[in-house]
């Protein structure tokens, strides 16, 4: 699939890709927040997404330019199909880390010849998508043969730790059914694992947590409820500060007064 996403104010939502996906930022910037590091992508830059990861992509105009970026899903069976092809097979490490390609005369050139095909009003033909494809594989191995190591990845997750994979990824506002997914577990089996450890439903303990983040970075930081709502999992403002005051008794500007305060008063 290809298609091209736009956007005039800052947006975001989580995300879990079941395919690798390509995202060529045209103007404007991309964040992408995972649980361990943070990527930045502006307009020229090209990033490559790992399925199964979860990650927060903050979309935001930048320089007086809309956000605009081209998208490229990579399905996995294709991708599979193209490196049975290769001789030797590679074998890398697997990285579960986004991949950031700086501006390049292959990736514009890709890009260039993608646009078009957005005007048509029914999907790539099979052969053209198969051959844009394997042109992406190839100019991504070409750049930088480590791509491999993202590319490659046909693993579907298996069971983990519980408790170590929910502490370093509670911020991600996913279904439980993801969350059950990517620990290797049934629904059932997450929900019953999940009390067991934390002693709380998953909603909850998720709630507090995600709250408890947002209160230490505005207490800590100089940063607002506005620019944090979206990377501590919550869809939107005011949601964010309803469930804030309701926790803590008063409301998240409360906190960044008292910073402000306490900053002029050392």
């Amino acid at each position: 699939m290809v298609l091209v996403c736009n956007g005039d104010r800052r947006y975001g939502g989580e995300v879990t890709l079941t395919d690798h996906v390509l995202v060529g930022v045209l103007s404007g910037e991309l964040k992408v927040v995972q649980a361990e590091c943070t990527h930045h992508a502006v307009a020229g830059d090209t990033l490559l997404l790992p399925r199964n990861q979860p990650a927060t992509l903050l979309k935001a105009p930048k320089d007086g330019a809309t956000y605009q970026a081209l998208v490229l899903t990579l399905p996995t069976a294709l991708v599979q199909a193209y490196y049975a092809q290769q001789l030797p097979a590679p074998a890398p490490p697997i990285s579960a880390e986004p991949m950031l390609f700086a501006e390049n005369p292959l990736l514009q050139g890709l890009y260039a010849s993608l646009l078009p095909y957005l005007e048509l009003q029914q999907p790539l033909p099979a052969k053209v998508f198969t051959a844009k494809l394997t042109e992406v594989l190839e100019i991504l191995r070409s750049l930088n043969p480590l791509s491999d190591r993202v590319l490659a990845n046909f693993a579907e997750p298996g069971k983990v730790n519980l408790v170590e994979f929910m502490e370093a990824n509670y911020r991600f506002n996913l279904p439980l059914a993801t969350f059950s997914h990517l620990t290797g577990r049934s629904l059932t089996t997450f929900k019953r694992d999940f009390q067991k450890a934390f002693h709380l439903s998953p909603q909850r303990w998720l709630t507090r947590k995600r709250l408890a983040l947002a209160h230490y970075q505005l207490a800590t930081t100089t940063r607002r409820p506005v620019e944090l709502y979206l990377e501590v999992g919550f869809e939107n403002l005011a949601h964010f500060s309803f469930a804030f005051k309701k926790q803590f008794g008063y409301s998240p500007t409360a906190v960044v007064s008292a910073r402000a305060v306490s900053a002029a008063n050392p």
